[in-house]
């Protein structure tokens, strides 16, 4: 079974009130935090027809603040599916509510997991991808993927050796002080 991208996409709008801000005064990324993975719950659920869990957030970059006051929309999207597994692209966007303003606060992208009754993996349909940008964006979650893979190959691999990456750190704010048992 496939569907398309459009059949799944959600957008939520919220107003940003005083209790969602920090000691600064503006909005706690902690509370967009939560609302985006409340829509990436969302947006994995309707394409995948499961409960869906949160596996990993990757690339939270907060551009720009929010204010209170203004009104934030979300909009999510299944930007590329695996057999159980789904990225959920999120588009946050803040509004000021009396000028029209609107401006880009956040993107990033949830891997989310379909779950059957009995709390397994399950499933997903395929995607179908009718338009330009959404073959971009499942060629970007692929690459994001491939060079997940291929750090963590690199860096958890038992052959490991320190030696050779200190001279990568010759620049960096960095003071390499090991006990002699690990250099």
């Amino acid at each position: 079974m496939y569907k398309t991208i459009d059949s799944s996409r959600i957008s939520i709008s919220e107003l940003m009130l005083p209790s969602h801000s920090n000691f600064s005064g503006k909005i706690h990324g902690g509370y967009i935090l939560n609302l985006m993975d409340q829509i990436a719950f969302a947006c994995a659920s309707k394409h995948s027809g499961t409960y869906c869990v949160t596996a990993s957030v990757d690339t939270v970059d907060f551009i720009n603040p929010i204010e209170v006051g203004e009104l934030v929309t979300m909009k999510a999207s299944v930007n590329y599916v695996g057999r159980t597994s789904m990225v959920i692209g999120i588009r946050v966007e803040a509004e000021h509510i009396q000028t029209g303003e609107i401006k880009h606060c956040n993107s990033s992208y949830f891997t989310m997991v379909a779950k059957d009754e009995n709390g397994q993996p399950a499933e997903v349909p395929g995607l179908i991808l009718n338009d330009k940008i959404e073959v971009k964006r499942f060629l970007k979650s692929l690459k994001r993927i491939t060079t997940k893979l291929q750090r963590k190959a690199e860096f958890d691999n038992t052959n490991f050796s320190l030696q050779d990456y200190l001279k990568e750190l010759e620049g960096y704010r960095v003071k390499i002080e090991l006990p002699e048992n690990q250099a």
